[in-house]
């Protein structure tokens, strides 16, 4: 999923003249008081993130210059995210918690808890580290370079000449953005702070893949095409979209990629966070955000490594069943990956088809549902392969959540560059964590609640949010979807490890100074998950340190909770109750324990 930062200049006394009665002493709760100020940052936060807008569908009406701009990349722009933040937080905390409700009381620990992580990362100045930690500007998963044409392409609706006039603006703003990051890049270089070689080699491709084309080939340009032609518009606009990258987008790539290519040419191979500034202190800070807990990276290591042992015990005996016993699990787990029964051919066609297949997973398990869940999202989901241009550097599956209008459906995209990395064992497992009931279920849950502020619905935490769609895949396996299909059983499994072995392998990197060719040689022994696919992975743990450890850490304290929980109702138990904490909700980790453990009283 590609989640960027909303956020805007606002002052406290903006904040208190928004809010009716906030100067009154507290007396009798303050409920409505605090959500007419949550709503107030969520809309300034909005003004300064205009492609958050045009997700949510919010971009009309008084907000409808929105849906011509794009968001600030400059450095000033990341300074202000700090600033509201301390500002925002002193207004939160003008009104008691006490003079609260139970309800209200959650809202305020939650964004207090957000606002306070955001300060904590002011005290890095590079890479961006407002809330998520991401220590370089430009790689192959950061970087205005793929994001915009992946917004445009995916996000920005055409449906009418206002919108089309829109999207060309938008494109005339996108040499802007890339610009601003050519800057922060070029400063953070000055500190010492860019991307290690490799990532700089896939960076290098991928702004090839944007750049090395007929301006009217991009895809800016074949993507307004096609929509103008949907709405019946004509064809100038796309025209005046490939003069635009031609004329303002491609001489700001040939800037950005002189100085990438510069930064190769010294850049070292050291995969580790550790050999920045206060390198040791950035992983403890970044983890923390991302599991939302404050476990070591040693404390991580270990519980890695006792995770793999325990699933891999597992996964033997299953294998064993298939005839599957000799060499380690991982080398098992290869042999099944190349069984030519278990691969799509890596053409468009099997391609096709192994999307068709996502597709009858998604709708299989959607009819069951009701079985654990009394609240169903509305949005329906759709499965799509993830965009060529930038598969090369993309994880293997993310998600896009619904607008808010109901004019886009969510999106589960799985990145295909080569079917050999996906194979049909470990297919279904990869739809229960991405689409239902994992990601869309979750997600949608919050999103189209009428109950909880703005600013909650959007909200993420990955320990949460990670933590859910890998107990999904869990509950999957509960609720039967495998019975009869040992083979999705050992995919299910092998998504397990693959989640433990993150733990090992992201603190190894980070926190051990592992080469990358260690942990890429760790990750294909323990998992069997092929070297394409491996490698990828252990090159987006090395540009989002922390991030991968949230899944595992977060699946064990939601199965935690739910075994306690299943525990103390005894015959009383009932599956949709509990997981009716959806609809409160992303919270962190921290939060969740104690809530859960106050709905089980």
């Amino acid at each position: 999923m590609h989640r960027r930062e909303f956020l805007a200049s606002v002052s406290v006394a903006t904040v208190v003249a928004a809010v009716p009665h906030f100067a009154k002493a507290a007396s009798g709760l303050r409920d409505a008081d605090l959500r007419a100020m949550l709503d107030q940052f969520f809309y300034a936060r909005l003004e300064d993130n205009p492609e958050q807008a045009t997700s949510l569908g919010l971009d009309v009406g008084p907000r409808a210059g929105l849906k011509a701009k794009l968001g600030d990349a400059s450095r000033a722009g990341q300074q202000r995210q700090f600033i509201r933040a301390k500002q925002e937080l002193a207004a939160l905390r003008s009104i008691p918690r006490d003079a609260l409700g139970d309800a209200a009381k959650l809202d305020y620990d939650i964004v207090e808890y957000s606002l306070e992580r955001v300060q904590a990362g002011e005290r890095y100045d590079f890479g961006a580290s407002a809330g998520r930690f991401a220590p370089y500007v430009l790689t192959q998963l950061t970087g205005g370079y793929r994001d915009v044409p992946d917004f445009l392409s995916n996000q920005h609706r055409v449906a009418n000449a206002s919108d089309a006039d829109a999207y060309v603006q938008r494109v005339e703003a996108f040499a802007g953005v890339i610009d601003a990051e050519t800057e922060r890049q070029r400063q953070d270089t000055a500190k010492g702070v860019f991307a290690p070689d490799y990532i700089l080699d896939t960076t290098l491709k991928q702004i090839a893949a944007v750049r090395d084309k007929a301006p009217e080939a991009t895809g800016p340009a074949t993507d307004l095409a096609a929509k103008l032609q949907t709405a019946q518009l004509p064809p100038e606009r796309a025209q005046t979209v490939a003069r635009l990258m031609r004329e303002q987008v491609f001489p700001a790539l040939d800037r950005q990629r002189a100085l990438v290519a510069e930064l190769r040419g010294k850049a070292v191979h050291d995969a580790g966070v550790w050999r920045l500034p206060d390198g040791d202190a950035y992983y403890a800070a970044a983890a923390s955000a991302a599991t939302t807990t404050d476990m070591t990276g040693d404390e991580i290591h270990k519980l890695g490594l006792a995770q793999v042992a325990e699933i891999g015990a597992r996964l033997d005996g299953l294998l064993k069943t298939q005839g599957l016993t000799t060499g380690s699990v991982g080398d098992r787990l290869v042999a099944m990956n190349k069984r030519p029964d278990q691969l799509y051919p890596n053409t468009d066609p099997g391609r096709e088809a192994l999307l068709e297949q996502l597709r009858a997973q998604v709708a299989a398990m959607t009819k069951r549902l009701p079985e654990q869940f009394a609240v169903l999202p509305k949005a329906p989901v759709e499965v799509r392969r993830v965009p060529e241009a930038i598969q090369a550097g993309a994880p293997g599956g993310y998600y896009q959540s619904a607008s808010l209008d109901g004019t886009r459906p969510a999106i589960y995209f799985i990145n295909l560059r080569d079917t050999f990395d996906r194979p049909k064992f470990g297919l279904a497992t990869l739809s229960y964590h991405e689409g239902v009931p994992g990601h869309h279920l979750q997600v949608m849950s919050a999103l189209e609640s009428s109950e909880i502020p703005l600013i909650r619905r959007r909200g993420f935490y990955s320990g949460y949010s990670e933590g859910w769609a890998l107990y999904s895949e869990q509950l999957a396996d509960e609720m039967g979807m495998y019975d009869g299909d040992p083979l999705g059983q050992i995919g299910y499994l092998q998504s397990l490890l693959f989640r433990a072995t993150r733990l090992v392998v992201d603190s190894g990197m980070h926190v051990k100074r592992w080469s990358r060719e260690k942990a890429t040689d760790y990750l294909i022994a323990t998992t069997g998950i092929a070297r394409g696919r491996s490698q990828g992975e252990i090159d987006r743990y090395t540009v989002w340190p922390g991030q991968a450890c949230s899944y595992k850490i977060g699946h064990t304290v939601w199965t935690e909770l739910r075994d306690e929980a299943k525990r103390k109702a005894g015959k009383r138990w009932d599956p949709k109750a509990f997981h009716s904490v959806l609809t409160l909700g992303a919270m962190p980790l921290t939060v969740l324990q104690k809530v859960a453990r106050e709905r089980m009283a």
